[in-house]
């Protein structure tokens, strides 16, 4: 039976960019496994599979059915163990339980505040209407208003990124010598910007820079497989 993976996508189908996803797709791509992808807007996430309130990325292989990324990794390294490893061991898995408490507190807010605005242009009609709810809500402003105070600044993305690239003066990957699903974590926050941007925003000629073009050529080019949105 073939993997299904529920993407969030913009009002274009083929415009898939949330950075957990991304995670999901690099790490189905690590273990050699095909996927069809099923792309659902915002308003249709909660209903995904029949369920009442789920998230995505939502993973159904044969009988299973997994939420979040980071728990549907874990259940490819144990379903599918003679496939290469995403954690490597028990280390592996410490690091990447850091690596995702870092991205998603010091490089996300970056990533959301510089392309807030693009993701609601990219959306549909109903979806906008959610989106703009939903935000100003969590944010107590307009999206206008916070784009304009607080907005974001590629500067500000070369300095949440500084602890990457010091590491990766000394290895090619977070992962050593080879990537693992840490890898994966912090380049679906970076492929989320570059949907929405056109391009990394990472500094030119960086040790990151040059990371992230490592694990977007991985797999046969699996994060090269990706459109941009209008």
């Amino acid at each position: 039976m073939t993997i299904r993976l529920y993407e969030l996508c913009s009002a274009d189908e083929k415009t898939v960019f949330s950075p957990h996803c991304w995670k999901v797709r690099m790490a189905l791509a690590h273990k050699g496994l095909a996927f069809e992808s099923v792309p659902v807007p915002f308003t249709k996430v909660a209903s995904v599979e029949d369920g009442e309130g789920r998230r995505v990325p939502v993973l159904r292989d044969g009988d299973r059915l997994i939420e979040d990324s980071h728990n549907i990794a874990l259940y490819l390294e144990e379903k599918y163990p003679h496939a290469p490893s995403l954690f490597d061991g028990e280390g592996g898995k410490a690091l990447t339980r850091f690596v995702i408490d870092w991205s998603q507190t010091q490089v996300h807010p970056v990533i959301n505040r510089l392309v807030l605005m693009q993701i609601h242009n990219s959306l549909a009609p109903e979806d906008k209407h959610y989106f703009r709810r939903s935000r100003e809500k969590r944010f107590n402003m307009t999206l206008e208003e916070f784009s304009a105070s607080r907005g974001a600044s590629a500067t500000e993305l070369h300095n949440a990124l500084e602890p990457l690239e010091s590491m990766l003066s000394s290895q090619p990957f977070i992962g050593g010598s080879s990537p693992l699903f840490a890898d994966y974590v912090v380049f679906g926050a970076i492929q989320w910007c570059r949907v929405f941007k056109g391009q990394s925003l990472m500094k030119k000629d960086s040790q990151a820079a040059s990371w992230f073009e490592r694990v977007a050529a991985l797999h046969g080019g699996a994060g090269n497989k990706l459109q941009f949105a209008a």
